[in-house]
């Protein structure tokens, strides 16, 4: 004769069995997705990490070479000076300057600056980029955030420019139309604390922060 409460207990017993079946496999569908999803991720890091190296050995080869519409200029003064200065070039990529400590350090500007102060720190291999007061607002941010990732880059705003952006180290300047323009990154790659530095590794902190 069939016992009730063994009965009861084997179909609790089998019902149990079911749900530890189906949370195992529950389990190994999350794990299995986790698991496929990590891989993906690891697959798109790798591949911007392998483009990211591309794009700057493909910068760095390119600035090895001499840069299509750079200007360079030579026999450059370096007289620490009191009084203004003509420079012969707007803006400027060299000449004399003022003293130490009065360099322009490094840095964004929403008003433009001194620039026998400016030219102080191109002679320690910072790279002056001047743009139009109206250049669009989104490419005003780039030139902030690319100051934020080069310690011896500094941008400021200027009136009556050549083109609306101006890339400008000791001796040697890029006029462009834009932000955007792909040779921006290889003009800093080239001359950010460049060769043609006449103190390289001399600060570009620590001097002014004015402007006019």
């Amino acid at each position: 004769m069939p016992n009730p409460v063994e009965d009861r207990q084997a179909r609790l017993a089998k019902m149990q069995a079911a749900q530890k079946n189906a949370e195992r496999r529950r389990s190994f569908l999350v794990i299995g997705l986790a698991s496929l999803l990590a891989i993906a991720l690891i697959g798109v890091v790798a591949v911007v990490i392998v483009q990211s190296e591309r794009e700057r050995a493909a910068v760095e080869a390119e600035a090895e070479s001499e840069i299509e519409g750079v200007e360079i200029t030579d026999d450059l003064t370096q007289n620490h000076v009191e009084t203004d200065v003509a420079y012969a070039q707007d803006p400027p990529v060299g000449g004399d300057h003022l003293p130490a400590p009065r360099w322009q350090d490094c840095g964004f500007y929403d008003a433009p600056v001194q620039e026998e102060a400016a030219v102080h720190s191109l002679e320690h291999g910072a790279v002056w980029i001047t743009h139009s007061p109206d250049l669009p607002a989104d490419q005003v941010a780039r030139l902030e955030e690319l100051s934020g990732e080069n310690n011896y880059l500094l941008v400021s705003p200027r009136e009556d420019l050549p083109s609306d952006v101006v890339l400008s180290a000791w001796g040697a300047q890029l006029q462009l139309d834009s932000v955007d323009d792909e040779r921006v990154p290889v003009f800093l790659t080239k001359y950010l604390q460049g060769e043609q530095t006449p103190e390289p590794g001399a600060a570009c902190s620590g001097g002014v922060t004015a402007t006019l």
